[in-house]
């Protein structure tokens, strides 16, 4: 149970295919492995695998990196490009000025924004003043992209100390938490993250070599947050996992990772997620994976992730999801 990844939800998915035909939606989505149906549940969720694989299949079509996100596209390339313009920098800082550079000779959007401030480091995102409009999604990827690359760098993930975003708490806040490595917060005044600036000074650890295989696992190298980061959640929903069939208490997993109750459930209030938030999302995720990618019999799938009671585990992924198991099956 313990090789397994946090699943998308379809509004993110949606969200990327807003800018293409309506015919190219359906095609790549079911090239994609993700029925056109599926689009239209908003409880719906995808695998990684199955959101990367039409990210790049977009991006191919639209020859654009940044699928119709902004004004201008990002041809085919440009992550390319961009890596090799970095490559040489002496130490992170310089790359990361070379970065804010390059994406404003690229897109009228916004401007990156690399600065000091004592012992960390601010990466902001600027509007542009009277130009074209910067989306949610766009200052999610941007953030991101960033984030990804300069972790790639570094040959280590950066964890952050604090995400902000000047837009509202959208309805999946939740699954923040498995996209930026630190807390995020919603309706700030700016579209930020922060970091140790120890960082700036690391070297530039990869070279040309290591390019490929960076640029062929796009974009889940620097979308996807590892289970390995030592946010509390992740940790907890790595034990729950390891768990299962076994259904933990918060009580076992307190004691397991050294923790008393009540440390614990701050630690996670402070992340914006719950000890039982966490198990939900686990074992739907586990069902929504097993569900797409086996034949293994629902009540078995059930067992697997603590459902003695099948038909609770029925109720259960209704909830999660607006679908029963055997139509999300069918669908997927």
């Amino acid at each position: 149970m313990n090789s397994f990844s946090a699943t998308v939800p379809i509004s993110l998915v949606n969200g990327l295919l807003a800018g293409a035909d309506p015919a190219a939606v359906a095609r790549l989505a079911e090239l994609s492995s993700i029925p056109h149906e599926l689009l239209r549940k908003p409880a719906a969720r995808v695998t990684q695998e199955q959101f990367s694989t039409l990210y790049r299949r977009l991006a191919h079509e639209l020859d654009d990196e940044m699928p119709g996100i902004f004004s201008r596209p990002l041809r085919n390339g440009t992550l390319k490009y961009l890596c090799l313009s970095l490559l040489d920098a002496p130490r992170l800082e310089v790359a990361l000025h070379r970065l804010s550079q390059f994406m404003h000779l690229l897109l009228d959007e916004f401007t990156f924004r690399f600065r000091r401030e004592g012992t960390l480091c601010r990466v902001e995102l600027k509007a542009t003043p009277n130009g074209p409009p910067l989306t949610e999604l766009g200052r999610e990827l941007m953030l991101k992209l960033a984030h990804g690359v300069a972790s790639w760098l570094v040959g280590q993930k950066i964890p952050l100390t604090e995400v902000e975003f000047d837009f509202s708490s959208p309805p999946r806040a939740s699954d923040y938490l498995y996209l930026f490595p630190g807390p995020v917060r919603f309706g700030c005044a700016s579209t930020f993250m922060a970091f140790d600036a120890a960082y700036l000074d690391m070297s530039i650890r990869q070279r040309k070599s290591d390019l490929g295989s960076f640029l062929s696992r796009a974009p889940e190298d620097w979308i996807f947050v590892s289970f390995a980061e030592q946010m509390v959640c992740h940790r907890v929903r790595h034990y729950i996992a390891g768990s299962l069939p076994a259904a933990p208490t918060i009580e076992l997993a307190a004691r397991d990772l050294h923790f008393s109750v009540r440390t614990l459930c701050r630690r996670l209030s402070a992340e914006g997620t719950s000890f039982q938030m966490i198990k939900d999302e686990v074992r739907r995720d586990i069902a929504i994976q097993r569900l797409t990618r086996s034949t293994d019999a629902i009540h078995i799938i059930a067992y697997d992730i603590g459902f003695d009671d099948p038909t609770a585990f029925y109720r259960a992924f209704r909830h999660w999801t607006g679908s029963t198991p055997q139509a999300y099956r069918r669908m997927a």
